[in-house]
């Protein structure tokens, strides 16, 4: 007899705990399932707001005058700017509520995965932003050059256009891999080396095109002293 006691004390005190605990535990999901809704709407309104604003700057406009849209679609993409930042910024709130959330929960390790997520988002938004003014100069660049030549009367104005085009075009995709910490290294490697190749060659045409003029400018001078 003593023994059933004891057994069905185990089993009510078993269950009590259980009861304890789920009762404990059922606040905390409501709590985080009413933040993670909450947040939800709010980065819906949120990522309005970013289309409208985008939208309002006309951006894909901008970026058909530099022939970025054809090259886009030609891939097999639709070129929209206002739907991409409103998604970049839709699932950067969504995730920071849902960080919220785990963190209610106490799910430390996806509390500090969602978190390494959230830090990284940035830095896509800032490298998107980084080609889209990087298009821009780089087609700025590109009438300014070419109207240049042709004002000067020298030949292959197009041609030295589209290579100022495509020289900025890939110098801003180094950097924008950069900020998305792409193989920094590698990358930090290939701008020194651009940049390194760019000067070697401008002083080269420099030091080459000037020789006949140091040549006329020396020649007048012994001409002068000798007189």
């Amino acid at each position: 007899m003593i023994e059933v006691v004891a057994a069905s004390d185990i089993v009510k005190s078993s269950l009590l705990a259980l009861w304890t605990g789920v009762a404990g535990f059922v606040p905390r999901i409501v709590a985080a399932l009413v933040v993670f809704l909450v947040g939800w709407l709010i980065a819906i309104l949120l990522g309005k707001a970013a289309y409208h604003v985008v939208r309002v700057l006309h951006i894909d406009n901008a970026l058909s005058r530099v022939g970025f849209r054809r090259a886009w679609e030609r891939s097999g993409f639709r070129l929209d700017s206002p739907m991409f930042f409103y998604e970049i910024v839709k699932w950067f709130f969504v995730i920071v509520f849902l960080m919220a959330a785990t963190n209610i929960l106490g799910l430390l390790e996806v509390t500090d995965f969602l978190r390494t997520v959230v830090f990284y988002l940035p830095n896509v938004i800032v490298a998107a932003i980084i080609l889209l003014i990087g298009i821009l100069v780089a087609k700025f660049l590109e009438d300014m050059v070419r109207a240049s030549v042709k004002t000067a009367g020298l030949v292959s104005a197009n041609f030295l256009g589209a290579l100022t085009k495509w020289a900025v075009f890939v110098f801003t995709l180094l950097i924008a891999l950069a900020q998305l910490k792409v193989a920094e290294d590698v990358i930090r490697i290939v701008i020194i080396g651009i940049v390194a190749a760019g000067s070697l060659a401008l002083g080269l045409s420099f030091g080459m095109g000037g020789v006949k003029h140091a040549e006329g400018l020396i020649g007048d001078l012994r001409k002068r002293i000798e007189g």
